[in-house]
């Protein structure tokens, strides 16, 4: 078979996405090979396709057990043979593992990066032909990444010791030019094939929401999504239990995840969100990395992550099928006290020496400063993200919370003016807290204490209300006029570009919010069902097909449940409306409809023609 024989037959679809035949025939050319592509681009099949056209075993290094559970059985049920090695297999299964790889069974074989340099490992690679190791999740190689892990650095050492130098092919889907710079240094990647397809998943809705009772703005979007499939991520484990504990006495089906369950029970609550069993659970970061559950239909972050590489990563779980998804973000400024103690403390950078150690907490904070600034600004969030990957693009993507509010521009120089002036005079020794409240004419003891109401600028902006002085201070960060430092007593600091503003010589314009354009109520409840099976707004998808849409999905969770997978993996969400747009009542046009290959056919295709067959007959069609 080539390429396009086993895309058709094991995968379904007819045609390669963008890039993804470039990196794929790079790889069969024998060339070193580096894809970075989002979430959802379909990177996985850009090393499994060639896996299954080169002589020999392919490696494929994966961070997490969850991860490599999926992808093998993905695999295993496109008629692909898979195998993964790591901690959660017996001694027992293990080297029954080995034994099966070293007969040629399992073209492609999932590993830890633990495992690569053990003694029982490096036998079967030294005796066998190892074609080529496929790095995923990449920027864990880098120690500028967001998620660094130590143990891909022996990926490097594993290569070294084999008798013949394989094709060494990685990807990621969050990775800034630093980043990706570090993956092709790091793992000396030999004059790769470096391909960028671009961040941006245009199908994601994103918006930000600094709200006062974050649990009741949560709650309120659930009640209005609740046939469809999300996940909540927070930044605690307490926050985590009692989202989850709120929400189940509020009549929601949920379940939850953190590092401080057992492994059974991260293991069945996973595996219930998987399966469909729960269609919604809330979580901390341990949750999702390789989790490739197609019909997410919503991202609600409890709380705003430490960095953009990981809400980006986080927010992309989402709409994976292609289908419209929202990503939200519910803001607080204690968010950035807490992300500050979680870097300060920071366990994952132990086994760096202590100068590498503090460079790292110091990006890790500025970092932090990034994020804080996505929540701030008025801008495009869908190009403020892109920016800070290196993309740009018209600063209007009409998909965005900004976007689709009204602003207008607003002189704030009077109002700037006044808060440099008191941060300068007071001799930029204070916080937010304390130039606020000083300019506001606040008659605090702690006023009275640092002199601050004898500063030339004490009550100048009495009559400015609170949430406006600090909507101006935010941009004035945000425009780099100033800078707040990342010490345990944060102060506030001005910058060279804050020395123009006093003397009138730069006026400074901001965006402010004219009006927020709310859905209605009406509009809300008509789109409920079409968000559910994530359609694009412009598709034609009758009562009659949302009928035919709910006995598939019916029929595919029995089907799942007697083959003991995920129903996404018998079949997407994507390909149910497709079959209910096409109608297939033959072998011949049921493998139109995309994602359905000649192997998933044989396992599958009878009960979905059966039912649509039935269906047509019911409504005369």
């Amino acid at each position: 078979m080539d390429k396009y024989e086993i895309l058709k037959k094991h995968f379904g679809y007819d045609t390669f996405r963008h890039a993804q035949e470039t990196l794929i025939d790079s790889i069969l050319e024998g060339k070193d090979t580096l894809g970075i592509m989002p979430t959802g681009a379909g990177k996985s099949l850009c090393y499994q396709i060639p896996a299954l056209l080169l002589e020999g075993i392919t490696l494929v290094i994966s961070p997490l057990i969850s991860l490599m559970k999926d992808q093998v059985g993905s695999l295993n049920q496109a008629g692909i043979h898979a195998a993964f090695l790591n901690s959660s297999l017996t001694p027992g299964q293990y080297m029954k593992a080995l034994g099966y790889a070293r007969a040629g069974r399992y073209p492609i074989i999932y590993v830890a990066p633990e495992r690569l340099v053990t003694p029982e490992f490096l036998d079967f690679a030294l005796h066998t032909k190892i074609a080529m190791v496929a790095v995923d999740e990449a920027h864990c190689v880098s120690q500028w990444g967001q998620d660094f892990r130590p143990s891909y650095l022996k990926i490097v050492e594993f290569i070294g010791q084999l008798p013949k130098r394989p094709i060494l092919s990685a990807f990621t889907a969050t990775a800034t030019t630093e980043v990706r710079d570090d993956i092709i240094d790091i793992l000396q990647l030999h004059d790769p094939t470096v391909m960028t397809t671009g961040f941006d998943r245009s199908n994601l809705y994103f918006g930000v929401m600094a709200v006062k009772d974050r649990y009741g703005a949560v709650r309120n979007y659930l009640e209005t999504h609740r046939e469809e499939s999300g996940i909540i991520y927070c930044l605690t484990r307490k926050h985590v239990e009692e989202v989850c504990e709120r929400l189940i006495k509020d009549g929601f089906s949920v379940t939850r995840y953190h590092a401080g369950l057992s492994d059974e029970e991260r293991r069945k609550n996973q595996d219930d969100f998987i399966y469909d069993r729960i269609p919604l659970i809330v979580a901390t970061n341990a949750f999702g990395m390789g989790i490739d559950k197609s019909n997410v239909r919503f991202v609600l972050h409890y709380g705003m992550p430490k960095n953009p590489e990981s809400y980006y990563q986080e927010a992309g779980r989402a709409g994976r099928d292609g289908g419209p998804a929202q990503c939200i973000l519910y803001y607080s400024g204690q968010d950035v006290v807490t992300n500050q103690l979680f870097i300060e403390h920071n366990q994952d950078n132990q086994e760096l020496d202590e100068v590498t150690r503090a460079i790292v907490m110091e990006r890790d904070r500025q970092r932090l400063k990034k994020m804080t600034f996505y929540c701030f600004t008025n801008e495009c969030l869908r190009d403020y993200i892109l920016q800070y990957f290196g993309e740009y693009g018209s600063n209007y993507c009409g998909n965005c919370s900004n976007c689709l509010t009204q602003f207008e521009e607003v002189d704030v120089t009077d109002i700037a003016t006044a808060l440099l002036g008191c941060i300068r005079t007071s001799h930029q020794r204070y916080g937010v807290t304390v130039i606020l409240d000083t300019v506001r004419g606040a008659r605090t003891a702690k006023i009275r204490d640092y002199g601050m109401d004898k500063n030339p600028y004490y009550g100048t902006l009495e009559k400015v209300p609170i949430y406006r002085l600090r909507q101006v201070l935010n941009h004035l960060q945000l425009q780099e006029y100033l800078f707040v430092t990342g010490d345990t007593y944060a102060v506030v600091k001005l910058t060279e570009k804050s020395a123009d503003v006093p003397d009138q010589e730069e006026r400074i314009m901001m965006k402010l919010a004219r009006e927020v354009e709310r859905t209605a109520k009406t509009q809300e409840a008509g789109k409920k069902k079409r968000k559910s099976y994530g359609l694009p707004a412009d598709t034609d998808f009758s009562e009659k097909e949302e009928t035919l849409f709910e006995r598939l999905r019916r029929l595919r969770m029995e089907l799942a449940r007697a083959a003991q997978v995920p129903p996404y993996i018998v079949f997407s969400d994507k390909t149910l409306t497709h079959m209910c747009i096409v109608k297939p009542v033959t072998k011949s046009e049921m493998l139109t409809v995309s994602g359905v290959g000649e192997y998933k056919f044989e396992k599958y295709g009878e009960p979905f023609l059966q039912c649509i067959t039935a269906f047509k007959k019911e409504t005369g069609r």
